[in-house]
């Protein structure tokens, strides 16, 4: 029983070696795989011994590559020797960059659980990736401090799989710069009652798309504003009764139509914008939105877009666009820019 458990424990501690020390440009040799095995598993075996529980991983369907060469030995007859012993990743080192940086740059996820999730998904190379991010870091100050945030994703999932409404706090930061939930006029902190219809990742933030059981359009929360949600027994209201979702949720268009995740009606807006600002267009409206004219300098954009996101998207980017309709936008725009211009007076 004892020997059993040893064969066992040799092929995965070869298994181990093979995820921390090897990929393409970083392979092993029988011989180097022996001395780790000596030096850091306090185990003593034979390269045939190696070779045996390296070919067994690759027939139990590891990505284990290795190189075939040929020889005469001494008995003059051919032999295969293995070598150069590394195994395939799931994830190239860029993948992984990626993602941690995605993680990063999240502001909604709480600083020590994205440091948990960075050490996870370094685990998913070797050492020679984890010795070149040892100086990323994430900005302080930046990140959510709910730290409901995974149970609110668990919970919200399973509803939506199972089409139940779910019951939650919405929380605002106060002047202490925590969070506390909203409250009616009471002062009893307010339930919120919700058909949820999708999550969604929109300008570094997590949304859930749905509606407020009140009313009759769509909604959008920030996944780390909720808390102490729970899942209910009842049914969500099909989409079809819900204003803007009569057809289903189509979440390219929503989004490019809700920049800011804002709530209301979508509505045609044309404006006037400079060139060089259009690879900043597409990035903020896709490639929904329609190039009506050009000149040497402008452009004149069409776009269905939330009115009150598109206000302050406008007003962003006011020295460089100007509305040309609807005329409700425009007024507003002409008020916005009064307001703020009288702020600055002397």
């Amino acid at each position: 029983m004892y020997t059993k458990q040893t064969k066992k424990m040799l092929t995965i501690s070869i298994l181990e070696i093979l995820k921390k020390y090897t990929d393409e440009k970083h392979r092993l040799s029988q011989k180097d795989i022996v001395e780790i095995l000596e030096r850091e598993y306090d185990m003593k075996v034979d390269r045939k011994s190696v070779k045996r529980n390296l070919l067994s991983l690759v027939d139990f369907g590891y990505d284990i590559e290795y190189t075939e060469n040929v020889r005469i030995n001494k008995n003059g007859e051919e032999e295969t020797l293995y070598t150069d012993w590394y195994l395939e990743k799931s994830f190239t080192d860029s993948e992984l960059r990626l993602l941690i940086d995605s993680l990063l740059f999240s502001k909604h996820i709480p600083a020590k659980q994205c440091k948990e999730l960075i050490g996870k998904i370094e685990d998913l190379s070797n050492c020679y990736f984890k010795s070149r991010i040892g100086n990323i870091s994430k900005l302080t100050g930046s990140s959510s401090e709910n730290m409901q945030l995974f149970y609110t994703i668990d919970v919200l999932d399973d509803a939506i799989s199972k089409g139940k409404k779910v019951a939650f706090y919405y929380n605002e930061y106060g002047i202490d710069k925590h969070l506390h939930p909203r409250k009616n006029k009471d002062g009893v902190v307010r339930d919120y009652i919700i058909n949820p219809y999708q999550m969604a990742a929109v300008n570094g933030k997590y949304y859930l798309i749905c509606n407020y059981d009140k009313y009759d359009d769509v909604s959008n929360y920030r996944l780390d504003r909720i808390t102490n949600i729970r899942m209910l027994a009842d049914p969500v209201k099909p989409m079809k009764e819900v204003k803007g979702l009569e057809n289903g949720l189509n979440l390219s268009k929503h989004i490019s139509e809700h920049i800011y995740m804002y709530t209301g009606e979508s509505v045609p807006v044309k404006f006037q914008a400079k060139k060089y600002l259009l690879s900043e267009l597409i990035d903020w409206f896709g490639t929904n939105i329609q190039f009506l004219e050009e000149t040497e300098e402008d452009i004149i954009a069409r776009v269905v877009v939330n009115l009150e996101a598109m206000r302050k998207w406008a007003f962003q980017y006011a020295l460089h666009v100007k509305i040309l309709s609807p005329e409700k936008l425009v007024e507003s725009m002409r008020n916005d820019i009064k307001i703020a211009a009288e702020r600055y007076d002397v």
